[in-house]
């Protein structure tokens, strides 16, 4: 008995690590899905960075609890699988594209993104946003079109300072 509770114990404290690791924690359901649908979704989910895994759901809770997610606890019932992922943004994404096509069954229910526990709402308007990297490209864009006009009107004023 107290090898099962030792066990159990072990198992709370490796999803803890887990979801102190994670930048973003997302917990959906996943009933309905073929077998290969659901290997198709992690496969998505880990080349974007990101691990699905179905936990027990006690497991689950306490190990939120643990970690001080105590609102999203709620979330742990039924049938649900749990994606982890060191960026914020990557899990709600590929969850939210998940929601179409084949894999229409699956329900995002709650997550955690950098310590705040997010609704299904909060995490539907995380999940269209640009990816980090389209940001840094459209700061860049955005900021060469200046740099580059300001070239070409200082410019301008050495070429009427020549002229005169």
């Amino acid at each position: 008995m107290k090898e099962i509770i030792l066990q159990k114990q072990n198992e709370v404290a490796v999803v803890t690590e887990k979801m102190k690791a994670s930048k973003s924690i997302v917990v959906f359901k996943y009933q309905g899905l073929t077998v290969e649908a659901f290997q198709n979704l992690r496969r998505e989910m880990r080349s974007n960075g990101g691990d699905i895994q179905v936990i027990k759901n006690n497991i689950s809770r306490r190990a939120a609890q643990a970690c001080g997610y105590d609102d999203v606890t709620d979330a742990f019932a039924g049938p649900v699988a749990v994606a982890f992922s060191s960026d914020m943004v990557a899990p709600a994404k590929v969850l939210f594209a998940a929601t179409k096509g084949e894999n229409a069954k699956v329900e995002v229910i709650k997550g955690v993104v950098d310590g705040d526990v997010y609704s299904f709402d909060q995490l539907k308007t995380l999940s269209q946003l640009p990816s980090y990297e389209t940001l840094l490209t459209q700061l860049a864009a955005g900021m060469l079109g200046t740099v580059s006009q300001l070239a070409i009107g200082l410019n301008m004023l050495v070429e009427q300072g020549q002229e005169a």
